[in-house]
């Protein structure tokens, strides 16, 4: 099976995860200015809105580069297809990386922009304790398990709803609202909002992130011995022959 060109699927990375953090960051200015007096009906709204933005993006990007928006993900997806000679290589890991960090900030750049906020700010909300930690390492881990698991037992067009779902679940039963993404926290970075992470916060959070992922590589490689052999459908299915199967029929 042929993967589509690279600058391809860096474009679909850079431009989902840019609206991803848009999303994010856009419905967490909106809550807070809905809702100015009550946090659990911001996170609410917060969640809600990145759960169907979320789902709409795979759906939407998903074909093209796998809708990963994670370098979490790209990474586990290399480390258990390296074996097999499937997903992603390293020197696209890091192609990967560097559009979906670019992406991430772009996208809290554009929601202050459509706020009337100032573009370029960095936020102070400090986000940091043993709570927050943990809970990004327990989110994380079950992103990456959910994900390879599906592609694994051959699910994985379930991903759209399925990934959502957990990270919308995820924003309430972590305590640190279940960031689960290096890229996505750095660019909360660039919006001094309700969903900001003050720059001290990230490398705690970036650390927790890269556990997590290894311990659901772990536990999916425990699970499922042979879930290397499906690291081209993480997220989605993303190679041009089945990308153009449904036209020849």
């Amino acid at each position: 099976m042929t993967a589509n060109p690279l600058a391809r699927r860096l474009l679909a990375e850079f431009v989902g995860t840019a609206l991803l953090v848009t999303v994010v960051v856009g419905s967490g200015i909106a809550a807070a200015s809905l809702s100015p007096d009550d946090v659990g009906l911001q996170l609410l709204e917060n969640s809600t809105a990145t759960v169907f933005g979320l789902g709409v993006l795979i759906l939407l990007f998903g074909p093209v580069s796998g809708a990963h928006f994670n370098p979490v993900v790209s990474a586990c997806d290399w480390l258990l297809g390296r074996k097999t000679s499937t997903g992603l290589s390293a020197t696209d890991v890091l192609a990967y990386t560097v559009a979906q960090i670019a992406g991430a900030i772009t996208g809290a750049i554009l929601a202050n922009a459509m706020f009337d906020l100032a573009l370029f700010q960095i936020s102070s909300k400090e986000r940091i304790t043993t709570g927050h930690v943990i809970g990004e390492i327990v989110a994380t881990a079950g992103l990456v398990a959910l994900i390879f698991a599906l592609a694994r037992s051959g699910r994985a067009a379930l991903s759209a709803a399925s990934v959502a779902a957990y990270i919308g679940s995820a924003y309430w039963f972590t305590s640190s609202t279940s960031f689960a993404n290096p890229a996505v926290t750095i660019g909360r970075i660039f919006s001094d909002t309700f969903a900001g992470i003050s720059p001290g916060c990230v490398p705690w959070f970036v650390a927790a992130q890269i556990v997590g992922g290894l311990i659901g590589t772990g536990l999916i490689v425990a699970l499922y011995p042979d879930a290397g052999q499906t690291a081209d459908d993480v997220v989605v299915p993303h190679n041009q022959s089945k990308a153009i199967a449904p036209h020849d029929n």
